[in-house]
Parts: structure tokens; C-alpha cells; sequence
């Protein structure tokens, strides 16, 4: 949605957080304090998925009510959105959906919104394109990705009345100088997308109020906030919970000085990359933690914190951890240059991550057209 306001300079860095930038995030810490979030908590999630065991949920904000439902088995409800504005996505945008599986396999009634409306209003894509690309790739994609099409209710924003009500009667609890200290904009377009998200975020609990989760990147941050804000002010009316939320943190652009986005021709790594030798091509570029020189790898090792190949290994392709430890020590001992270290590796595992999504892919288009959508 649209852009939140610069937090003030406590040293060389600010923290900006803008939902249409490409800045990576260099202290998530300084995020969590600055943003009111609390530190993810592995110890109170039931069977922590592989995205919270290898620390890319970061932060939250009420997981331990949604820890407290899963365990008690009561009635929650997870949310995540399609924006249509282009034909694939990206490899950070399969992180949220894997997040979005792990609550709807402990027990979430699951939300998949096609946001065509905000896809039009703040991209230029028309409705009826937006609603293409979503029937013929964006929903086969998440349905590949791991979601049960049988336990998800999909719906696009323009046929949802539940969603464009509720976003009205939202519209009128906030002033126009609280949206400015959360978005920084007030852009007609911009305006209205927000709070048609603050209905998809909240609709849910209008046949029975019940907590929600919301996983997103922290780039979504603004809308987690006006929903939250949104929500306490309807409880006495609504009954609403304040939706929590679970924030993943940014996938490196291949260079690893930017974010990955859909909106950058360069520096990401699609879903799905139908050129295999292509993607090789990309992935022999990302950025290392290597040495300057052959030597000094040897000597010193390399530096895989550093490494944009080892954290699409760990966020994405390689889920056996002792495969992931493996990498990571070679790369430490020097046991492998970099060039190496990919093919071993990134390739391999890319590769293997690539066949599996598009037989479960081609499997998921056939189910679209079957599909009932809610109005």
C-alpha cells in the first residue's frame, strides 16, 4: 500500500520501511523496538515450522494469542493477498505463502484475497487482467506453494461487498492526520487501496469475532498498523480482534544491495523461471561471502552470513539442515570456492526447488476452474 514515514536518524542509518522502496534492512532489532513489535517467540509456536527454526520470522506482534488458539484448537483465521500487478512472483513472496501454510495446517481458516482493485488503482492494471493473471498463474502458484485449495477461501476484492462495506466503515475511524503519520501519502488512489486492505484484514470476523494472523513482509507494517488501530475502535460495536501479525524478513536482490521486488527487471529470482539455463546464468551472479583471492579463501574462509547463494539456500531451496550446515561449514573452512560452492549448492538445490513447483503447478491449474470464489 502506500509509503510509510522515514523514523528519525539514531546514527548513520534510518530505518525506512515503504511498501513500493527496494531498501534492504540492515538491523531488524532497531525494527522491532522502533515499530512496536516483539522479538519471535519459537518457544510458544506448536511445531515451529523451518522459516521460524532457521530465524526469517523476525518479529510479531500477538503470536501468542494465535499460539494460545492453535493449542486450545479455537477459531482463528489467517490472511494473505495477490496483487495481479505482474504475471510471477518472486522468491520473497513464497516465503509469506510457506508462513501462510504453517497456520493453515494448525488450524487457520485460510484467506487468499486477489487485490485487482488496488491492482488497478495504484499499478494501472485493469480489473479483468488482474483477474486473468490471477485465475491462469497467481492462484495455481500459491495452491503449488503448499496451500490447500480445499481449506482456502479465495476471493478478489472487486466481487467481495463484505470487504468493500466494512472498508467504508473503516474509512470514517481514522483522521486524516493519523493516515499521514502512518503512510506519509494521502493520494487519492492510495487512500482508498488502504482501507479496502483494513476490510480484507478485518472482514473475516464479521460472522464471529475471533483473533486473525496476518504474515507479510515488514514493508506491510503500515497496514498492520491502521488495522490494529482500526479494530480497538470497532471492538464495542464489532467485537473485533486486533489482527496480530508475523513479519518475514526482505529476500536480497541478487546483488544483495536492494530487496527483491516484483517491480525490478533486475535482481530477482521468479517464480516460476521456465528458462533453466537462464537461471543458472542468475544464480552464478548473486553476491558471495568469498575472499578477495583464491588464497585467502583457502586461509581464511569464506563469510556465508554475507552470502546472497547461502540465504536463498536457507529461506528457500534447501530444507534438509544438515544439507544447509554442510554449506555453511565448507563455506567457513574454505572447503569450496565460491563458483563451487553455487554449483553444489544453489544450482542443485534451485533446480530441485524449480521441478517441484511446476508438477505441483501443473497439477493446481486444473483445480482453478473448479474453484468457488466468495462474494
Amino acid at each position: 500500500m502506500s509509503k510509510m514515514v522515514k523514523k528519525k536518524k539514531t546514527d548513520k542509518q534510518s530505518v525506512n520501511v515503504d511498501p513500493w522502496g527496494k531498501s534492504l534492512v540492515q538491523d531488524y532489532s532497531r525494527l522491532i523496538k522502533e515499530f512496536g513489535m516483539q522479538p519471535f517467540d519459537i518457544e510458544i509456536m506448536p511445531s515451529p515450522s523451518i522459516q521460524m527454526k532457521r530465524g526469517i520470522i523476525f518479529g510479531g506482534q500477538d503470536l501468542s494469542v494465535i499460539a494460545e488458539a492453535m493449542k486450545k484448537k479455537k477459531p482463528f483465521y489467517c490472511l494473505t493477498g495477490i496483487m495481479p500487478s505482474s504475471e510471477k512472483i518472486h522468491l520473497g513472496t513464497a516465503g509469506v505463502v510457506d508462513n501462510v501454510r504453517y497456520f493453515q495446517e494448525n488450524g487457520a481458516t485460510t484467506y487468499v484475497l486477489i487485490a485487482d482493485v488496488e491492482s488497478q488503482a495504484t499499478r494501472g492494471v485493469p480489473i479483468e487482467e488482474g483477474k486473468k493473471r490471477a485465475l491462469e498463474f497467481h492462484i495455481p502458484a500459491y495452491i503449488a506453494l503448499g496451500l490447500d485449495p480445499k481449506k482456502t477461501k479465495f476471493y478478489f476484492q472487486s466481487e467481495n461487498k463484505k470487504v468493500s462495506n466494512l472498508a467504508s466503515v473503516c474509512s470514517q475511524k481514522i483522521t486524516e492526520n493519523e493516515f499521514r503519520s502512518i503512510y506519509g501519502s494521502v493520494h487519492p488512489a492510495k487512500v482508498m487501496s488502504a482501507f479496502i486492505q483494513m476490510g480484507d484484514i478485518l472482514h473475516p470476523q464479521l460472522d464471529e469475532a475471533m483473533p486473525g494472523v496476518i504474515p507479510v513482509g515488514i514493508d506491510q507494517a503500515p497496514h498492520i498498523r491502521m488495522s490494529r488501530d482500526i479494530a480497538r475502535r470497532l471492538r464495542s460495536e464489532y467485537g473485533f480482534f486486533a489482527p496480530a501479525a508475523s513479519y518475514n524478513k526482505y529476500t536480497s536482490a541478487l546483488d544483495g544491495n536492494f530487496k527483491m521486488s516484483k517491480n525490478e527487471s533486475v535482481g530477482k529470482i521468479e517464480i516460476p523461471e521456465n528458462d533453466r539455463v537462464a537461471l543458472e546464468k542468475k544464480l552464478k551472479k548473486a553476491l558471495t561471502g568469498g575472499r578477495v583471492t583464491k588464497e585467502e579463501q583457502k586461509e581464511k574462509g569464506g563469510e556465508p552470513e554475507k552470502c546472497v547463494a547461502y540465504e536463498y539456500c536457507k529461506n528457500h531451496f534447501i530444507l534438509d539442515d544438515k544439507v544447509l550446515a554442510e554449506m555453511y561449514q565448507d563455506c567457513l573452512a574454505g572447503k569450496n570456492l565460491c563458483g563451487e560452492c553455487k554449483e553444489k549448492f544453489l544450482i542443485k538445490y534451485a533446480n530441485k526447488f524449480y521441478d517441484d513447483f511446476d508438477k505441483k503447478f501443473a497439477k493446481a491449474k486444473k483445480i482453478v476452474g473448479k474453484m468457488k470464489f466468495l462474494k
